[in-house]
């Protein structure tokens, strides 16, 4: 092989890197919050998920959200859910969300969002939360 080559092959294998994700490696979807609220109005077989903790979820939470903890078990979620579902994940600011979405991705759903800047993002935007306290 040629060095031109071999120096042509390194830098496009190290853009790759540099960029962060390859494309074809990325499971889920990462949108802000008003195209997360029209794809999940628009969604029949969307499922909003909580990520945070249940003491976070209990205070103020999107609507009709669901509260699955990423520091639980995910296995178990993903193993019980239809993967036809198009999973919309939430939290804070976005960082635990994408990862459960990376991993409910890995696990075989298809359509999976991420809040990117979690609901501190959504209610900048002026978006509703629910702040009515629930008991466990």
């Amino acid at each position: 092989m040629s060095a031109k080559f071999i120096i042509f092959f390194g830098l496009l294998v190290l853009s790759g890197v540099a960029s962060g994700q390859m494309p074809d490696s990325l499971k889920y979807t990462s949108i802000g919050p008003q195209e997360f609220q029209k794809e999940l109005q628009n969604d029949d077989k969307a499922l909003l998920i909580d990520v945070r903790e249940f003491f976070e979820y209990k205070k103020k939470r999107i609507d009709h959200a669901v509260n699955i903890p990423s520091s639980g078990n995910l296995n178990i979620s993903a193993d019980t859910l239809k993967k036809d579902c198009s999973l919309f994940l939430y939290c804070t600011t976005g960082f635990r969300s994408k990862r459960a979405a990376k991993h409910f991705g890995e696990k075989g759903f298809v359509k999976v969002y991420s809040l990117d800047g979690g609901i501190n993002a959504w209610k900048k935007q002026g978006l509703p939360v629910n702040r009515k306290k629930i008991k466990r």
